[in-house]
């Protein structure tokens, strides 16, 4: 499985976003500048983490874009399900909530792989929360020597 720029890009917003706030709102230029991401972008990824409850927008003078939570309350998997949609390796009847019969599902034996790998993949992204993230984020760049006020990119 293979994720596409929204995915990733959306990924590196969020981080950026919970690590680089004190609970103060981030304007998206901020964001798009540390992350290398055009603002045009970044604003179609932050309107479907809107839409998912990740984060929400404060309007105004000071405003911009702060967790709609928690950073313990939200997986990876919250994060990359509103960008990506469902995250299975194959479009697969028996995976996917389809409308759509397989004719071949009564006979079918690699369902089982699919499934499994599909299983696989959301255990291991619903069992990272953001805040780990933040946490591994910090203390790589304290290895660094990178504090809050001298923070540029964090891209990846």
């Amino acid at each position: 499985m293979k994720l596409s720029t929204k995915g990733r890009y959306g990924l590196r917003a969020v981080l950026d976003l919970a690590t680089n706030t004190d609970n103060e709102a981030i304007a998206l230029s901020q964001i798009a500048e540390r992350q290398e991401i055009s603002v045009n972008y970044l604003e179609q990824l932050i309107a479907k983490l809107r839409k998912a409850g990740i984060v929400n927008s404060i309007r105004g003078a000071q405003g911009g874009y702060v967790l709609a939570k928690p950073a313990d309350e939200i997986s990876i998997g919250d994060i990359l399900r509103s960008l990506e949609g469902d995250l299975s390796p194959v479009d697969c009847s028996e995976l996917n909530d389809s409308d759509t019969e397989c004719s071949h599902s009564d006979l079918c034996v690699t369902k089982y792989v699919w499934k499994r790998i599909s299983d696989s993949i959301n255990d291991a992204v619903d069992g990272i929360m953001l805040s780990e993230l933040v946490e591994e984020s910090r203390k790589i760049q304290a290895e660094a020597g990178i504090t809050q006020d001298n923070r540029s990119k964090q891209t990846c």
